[in-house]
């Protein structure tokens, strides 16, 4: 690891969640289309629908963004997943890990829906995405799931997986026939997932990893899952 990299890179920041004022999580965000198209005919057997387009963006409500231990959630239907998230504060793009939980029975249902439902957790500890945008395919994202009082290995990838932070923006954009490269300030955006190791499954808690190997470093996040009595 070069020093001059280190010293040139800016220190780690801690964010104010309370000023994002809209949300936006990337799903279907894969570079591989082939890959892509195969994991939606799958989902489609187990009844989930098609999204409308590839990749798909989903506009939640921006207090579902929460850097909180405990989620709660109704139900043990609901799964993490691990997400490279940029937040766009203070004239500035900030880089942290986050996980889109959402509910896998609600989601046969509707996909929008079933993410609306859940909260959406991230860590408050972020680095200026410009520091890491040149070397963005060697950063690595990783999960751990606690199952039956084990915590396994839930996700382990490259961000390459995905399409890249600038080209998800731009997509987005372009979709809502807006100009220019960028998001407004107050905006956060989840940039797609992993596979899972051993299949989608609920979890007692979750924890979540970004690794930047050029400089050296991570950040992570872990809640705890409240399972609220289903009444009715």
């Amino acid at each position: 690891m070069s020093d001059q990299l280190i010293s040139d890179a800016a220190p780690a920041r801690v964010l104010d969640l309370s000023k994002i004022n809209s949300l936006i999580i990337a799903g279907w965000a894969g570079r591989d289309t082939a890959a892509v198209e195969h994991h939606i005919v799958e989902l489609e057997k187990l009844g989930v629908p098609r999204p409308a387009s590839v990749p798909c963006f989903y506009q939640l409500g921006s207090h579902l963004l929460s850097s909180a231990p405990v989620l709660e959630e109704v139900g043990n239907t609901a799964s993490g997943e691990v997400e490279a998230v940029l937040v766009f504060t203070d004239g500035d793009i900030f880089l942290t890990v986050g996980s889109d939980h959402t509910d896998r029975q609600l989601e046969t249902v509707g996909i929008a829906l079933s993410k609306q439902v859940c909260p959406k957790p991230a860590a408050r500890e972020a680095w200026r995405f410009d520091d890491v945008k040149m070397h963005w395919d060697r950063i690595v994202l990783r999960s751990w799931a606690l199952i039956e009082g084990e915590e396994v290995l839930y996700q382990e990838g490259r961000a390459a997986t995905n399409l890249d932070p600038d080209t998800l923006v731009s997509l987005f954009n372009t979709e809502a026939g807006v100009d220019g490269e960028s998001l407004p300030d107050g905006s956060a955006m989840f940039c797609g997932t992993l596979p899972t190791i051993g299949g989608i499954r609920p979890a007692d808690s979750f924890r979540v990893e970004i690794e930047d190997p050029v400089l050296g470093r991570r950040i992570s996040h872990s809640y705890r899952c409240r399972h609220l009595p289903v009444a009715g």
